[in-house]
């Protein structure tokens, strides 16, 4: 018989994870609800080979997708796919059906290999969810909950319908973040440039003219060309230095309390730190409002909502939420406590919970926080603009005094 792993919610609102024999997916999840389990992730423990329905692929094939297929899906795909799903069901059309069309339409790749294969699961009896919770790595918790619940309230549609409304907007707020920081980045590449130019090739020129005079350089001049003898000579330790402080930072935000501190301290930057504060409370109320809708119970939404908040002090406050809610109290009061959430916020939320409408506050709370978020770019775009220029300015001005200083010297002394 075969083993299942699973991943539950007690009755208690904690997470438990074991595994279970049983003769189906279907048939272990009815198992666990027996004994009081609420499971979100129900998979097998050694998957056996399958055969797709519309075609044979032998090991040779098998092992180059493997090898040269990419594991994750892009989002703005995975957001296409599931509006057309939901137009297609929408329709009439069946979900089996409605799987092979979109799987015939895709590009060879992650996403038409996955398809293929959820196609073959729904087909052998398999539910939706079931057949997407064996691929984690392309659909979330979020992604594979939601249609859990739509599934159990024979409502599908309407929740595929509110995840690609979900994912475009996610998608829509990621790429006015992307084309926002076009501009400076590009300016900041040119500085670079610009300068990198100045001082390995240009500032060099000057030394040597200096050496032959033999001036007595002012500080300026001395530090400028010593800048220019490393970037020139050893240009090895000033990348060494930015990739072992790169290599450092990725290992302390490996560690639960590094990835804390380094997100409470970008929360409390000046300028950005209000953009990630907007960003994190427009994703939390969003998802937990989506999640909420879609007939997810509430612990089990606020566990998907920690492990997708994308911020550690945002995950830390989801937690006790979690805990607070599991004891019978409020959502307020750690919302009050974790000094992320504006009072605007809590109150509105808390509004939302005494009156029993707490998703829809939440969706409108995300709403309202998407349009301060286009805000906060716009405004750090044109704050950034002449900064840049400022910096630039500045930099420019330095190595130009700094080679015109000794020659100004030269002519007061002739």
């Amino acid at each position: 018989m075969p083993k299942f792993k699973y991943v539950a919610m007690s009755s208690q609102g904690k997470e438990v994870a074991g595994t279970i024999e049983s003769e189906s997916t279907t048939v272990a999840i009815g198992h666990l609800r027996e004994k009081g389990l609420y499971p979100t992730s129900v998979t097998l423990e050694k998957r056996n080979a399958k055969t797709s329905s519309t075609s044979k692929k032998n090991s040779f094939m098998s092992m180059e997708i493997k090898i040269f297929t990419p594991k994750r899906v892009k989002s703005s795909l995975l957001s296409l796919f599931t509006r057309q799903l939901a137009t297609l069901i929408d329709a009439g059309l069946p979900l089996l059906r409605s799987l092979t069309v979109l799987k015939d339409q895709q590009k060879a790749g992650c996403l038409k290999n996955t398809l293929d294969d959820v196609a073959v699961s729904v087909e052998s009896g398999a539910s939706f969810s079931e057949a997407l919770a064996k691929f984690p790595k392309v659909f979330s918790q979020l992604y594979i909950n939601m249609i859990k619940a739509g599934e159990a309230g024979g409502v599908l549609e309407i929740v595929l319908n509110r995840l690609a409304e979900f994912a475009e907007k996610s998608e829509k707020l990621k790429k006015r973040i992307k084309s926002a920081m076009v501009y400076p980045a590009f300016v900041i590449s040119v500085a670079i440039i610009v300068l990198a130019f100045l001082v390995t090739f240009i500032v060099p020129k000057f030394a040597e003219m200096f050496d032959d005079l033999d001036l007595q350089l002012p500080w300026m001049t001395s530090f400028l060309i010593t800048i220019s003898d490393v970037c020139k000579k050893q240009w090895y330790l000033p990348i060494s230095g930015v990739m072992a402080f790169i290599i450092l930072l990725k290992l302390i935000r490996r560690t639960k309390k590094g990835k804390y501190i380094i997100d409470k301290l970008l929360l409390n930057f000046p300028v950005i730190g209000t953009l990630i504060r907007k960003i994190a409370i427009a994703r939390f109320t969003r998802t937990l409002g989506t999640l909420i809708t879609s007939g997810v119970p509430i612990l089990q939404s606020l566990v998907i909502v920690k492990d997708t908040a994308g911020n550690e002090v945002v995950s830390y406050a989801v937690e006790k939420i979690h805990d607070s809610i599991r004891e019978g109290e409020s959502i307020v009061e750690p919302l009050k406590v974790s000094k992320v959430f504006p009072p605007m916020v809590i109150s509105m939320i808390e509004v939302g919970e005494e009156t029993g409408a707490l998703a829809e506050m939440l969706i409108k709370i995300a709403d309202n926080y998407d349009e301060d978020v286009d805000a906060a770019v716009e405004g750090l775009t044109s704050l950034l603009e002449p900064f840049l220029i400022v910096f630039l300015a500045v930099v420019v001005g330095f190595i130009v005094i700094a080679m015109f200083l000794p020659l100004i010297s030269l002519l007061q002394q002739l």
